[in-house]
């Protein structure tokens, strides 16, 4: 097998109750993950790990593959996505299905389009490279972040750049929390994802929301509303 992507989704969220198959815009927006999969034509296998049968039920209509139900020890609150990933990639490897490539696609990622995942599988097949993830950059320079001390004073974290000019100061980016894909010796080995063998895939920040809470959720059905009158969605 050369490529694998693997969509996690344990079942129990409990910020936004069924977070991964909540309706979004007319679809369970985990549907969108792997429409996105299936439209980059990049993958032999699209799967979703799940300790969940709804979950599971869900994603085989929208055309995922459930191999196997995630372990219980998997599936709570502190199981980090690297782990999922290892798991699923040693039971692919143990029935003599080893993958060449893998990403993890969020099952949260309604913005992310088929060509996200080929920049970041071009990127990940360029030497040197062990992972390729998408990214996007903040919307104020973090030079000039301030804190709030506990009296309500306020304090610039970086004094020495907190006068300079905005365009003088170097952009910086976070993790979009998108896709994720990677060579699977170095999800295996558990290689730093945030070092210099990682490329990033950018993204536009109109392309990128966090879906962590009720709000962040509001947040996210109008923009999408929006990009799907612009045609981008």
């Amino acid at each position: 097998m050369k490529t694998v992507a693997i969509i996690p989704a344990r079942g129990g969220s409990k910020r936004i109750p069924r977070k991964n198959i909540k309706d979004f815009c007319g679809q369970p927006i985990i549907a969108y993950s792997i429409q996105a999969a299936q439209k980059s034509g990049l993958f032999d296998r699209i799967i979703v790990s799940t300790d969940e049968g709804e979950i599971a039920e869900v994603s085989k209509q929208y055309g995922a593959e459930i191999p196997f139900i995630r372990p219980k020890e998997l599936a709570d609150d502190h199981t980090g996505t690297n782990a999922v990933v290892k798991h699923a990639l040693e039971w692919f490897r143990d029935q003599g299905e080893p993958a060449k490539y893998a990403c993890c696609i969020y099952a949260t990622a309604p913005f992310l389009a088929k060509g996200d995942l080929q920049k970041g599988f071009q990127r990940v097949q360029q030497g040197g490279c062990e992972f390729a993830f998408s990214v996007t950059s903040f919307a104020f320079p973090i030079q000039r972040s301030i804190r709030i001390d506990e009296s309500g004073g306020v304090d610039p974290i970086f004094p020495e750049s907190i006068v300079n000019r905005s365009q003088d100061l170097e952009e910086a980016y976070h993790d979009a929390g998108q896709f994720y894909w990677g060579k699977p010796a170095a999800f295996l080995e558990a290689k730093p994802l945030f070092a210099p063998h990682s490329r990033a895939v950018i993204m536009p920040r109109h392309r990128v929301q966090d879906i962590d809470s009720p709000e962040d959720w509001k947040r996210a059905e109008i923009m999408w509303r929006v990009l799907r009158e612009t045609g981008e969605v």
